[in-house]
């Protein structure tokens, strides 16, 4: 595969993105975790489907949409599903959990009537449920670019205020930080990065990537920051080893991806519990 990196555009593309979205998804996946908004991911990643399928929709029955890229269909069903979680945030003050399975709810319901109007499955929305290394396009990787520094530039200027509303939000308000703006913010971004990731990991493993790498870099972290960075390199290595393995075993890439996830999530387990012992 590293030969084919330098022969072929699309292993570009799909290398340069993994390891942009194995930061990423990690990165975010952090404040998400700590908020207990795990879920979160999920239903944007269902609403990013529909969006999907609305496009390819639109691409099949109306010649004028034809070429339509349906990465930015997805990313705007995506970003109004996130504006509809924090309105019923809102709504729901003392049951804000409630939000999030329902725009699960709506987005399954949504992708399902557009996937049997456009009369069902096709190659192309199977490879942007379950990811697809030949499927990431230049401008593709171009647009990720383009996410990861405005997630950076956020993530850099508002550290402080998310670091305090992800722990103690009461005090965060008291303290005079614009808890709402910033969460919209953060909500905004968490839409766009879930929505890029697609490409590579699929919509439904999406959440996987934001979540699996945290949750073992949790088991040895002592700190948020030492949280951040070990969710960081845990993406990483799932990401990159996902997709040389499913290069060379011809494997769906998110799949493989999830799996070794998973597998870093059990050794960091069981690592912990033999450390714990011979304590």
């Amino acid at each position: 595969m590293i030969s084919g990196i330098f022969q072929f555009e699309f292993l570009q593309n799909a290398f340069l993105t993994g390891i942009i979205i194995g930061g990423l998804a990690p990165l975010l996946g952090v404040f998400v975790v700590v908020r207990r908004m795990s879920l979160i991911a999920d239903a944007l990643s269902h609403v990013t489907l529909a969006g999907i399928a609305f496009s390819l929709l639109l691409e099949k029955k109306f010649a004028m949409f034809a070429g339509l890229n349906p990465l930015y269909t997805g990313m705007t069903f995506s970003v109004i599903g996130s504006l509809f979680i924090e309105r019923l945030r809102n709504v729901y003050k003392h049951y804000q959990e409630l939000a999030i399975p329902i725009i699960l709810s709506g987005g399954i319901g949504l992708g399902v009537i557009f996937i049997s109007l456009a009369d069902g499955f096709n190659t192309d929305l199977y490879g942007y449920l379950f990811g697809s290394v030949s499927a990431v396009s230049r401008t593709d990787l171009w647009v990720i670019i383009g996410i990861s520094l405005l997630v950076v530039l956020v993530i850099t200027v508002l550290y402080k205020e998310l670091f305090l509303l992800s722990f103690d939000e009461e005090h965060a308000r008291a303290s005079g930080i614009p808890a709402r703006l910033v969460h919209f913010v953060f909500i905004i971004i968490v839409a766009l990065v879930i929505a890029a990731s697609m490409r590579i990991v699929g919509i439904l493993l999406v959440s996987s990537l934001m979540t699996l790498p945290v949750a073992a870099s949790i088991r040895w972290s002592k700190g948020f920051k030492q949280t951040i960075l070990f969710s960081i390199i845990f993406g990483e290595i799932s990401v990159v080893g996902g997709l040389f393995l499913s290069y060379y075993l011809d494997l769906a890439p998110g799949g493989t991806i999830v799996v070794i996830a998973v597998m870093i999530l059990v050794l960091s387990i069981m690592l912990e519990k033999i450390k714990a012992r011979m304590a």
